[in-house]
């Protein structure tokens, strides 16, 4: 529980707590963030919890591809200007964003919602992997583009599907080294992704 001063109200606290639970926020910002709301005219308040609610509310997963979406199938799943032959598997939502932002990618999508990580209790059953296989089992898929983050644990899952899928028949891809090592997809300015994908190599 994040520390809120002494003497505070309970409810200050709450949020207090609340806040200290989202990534990236420690106690400091969390209480910088509750007094910064406390202050904030209602109608403004009134309209960040509207928000909150709807996304919770009305946004869900594609039950194709598992990118966060408010239709079912989302839409690249539905665009039937995209190459459904060509498939790119990435970790997060996030990723998807930053490649069509670079608008160099015109396939689908996969999103396996993390990334294998012993160290965090992260195995290949808690990852859309077995969703992956019946995509490739079931649909007309020609490339499979593993364009998971190049750190040791986006390398052990691409890997890990790599070995997976190489008897499949299809062809398996990465994007070209031009990302940078450690890093994450979705921090990558658009001209690098760009050139990335369209210097994909074989993955091997």
């Amino acid at each position: 529980m994040v520390r809120g001063p002494q003497g505070g109200s309970p409810q200050v606290q709450r949020l207090v707590d609340e806040l200290g639970r989202l990534p990236g926020i420690g106690p400091k910002s969390a209480q910088r963030l509750t007094y910064y709301l406390i202050k904030m005219p209602r109608e403004q308040a009134v309209s960040l919890s509207d928000a909150i609610l709807s996304v919770k509310n009305n946004i869900g997963l594609c039950s194709k591809c598992f990118h966060i979406t408010e239709t079912d199938p989302c839409r690249i799943c539905s665009d039937i200007s995209r190459n459904f032959g060509l498939l790119c598997v990435v970790e997060q939502p996030l990723d998807v964003v930053a490649l069509e932002k670079a608008s160099s990618f015109n396939g689908t999508y996969h999103v396996l919602h993390g990334s294998i990580s012993p160290i965090n209790g992260v195995g290949p059953e808690h990852l859309r992997i077995k969703e992956l296989l019946m995509r490739i089992d079931s649909e007309n898929i020609s490339e499979v583009v593993l364009a998971t983050n190049p750190n040791l644990e986006g390398e052990a899952t691409s890997m890990y599907i790599y070995k997976l899928i190489e008897g499949l028949g299809v062809s398996i891809t990465r994007p070209a080294r031009g990302l940078p090592v450690g890093g994450d997809l979705e921090y990558a300015d658009e001209a690098t992704l760009g050139r990335a994908f369209e210097g994909r190599q074989n993955f091997d």
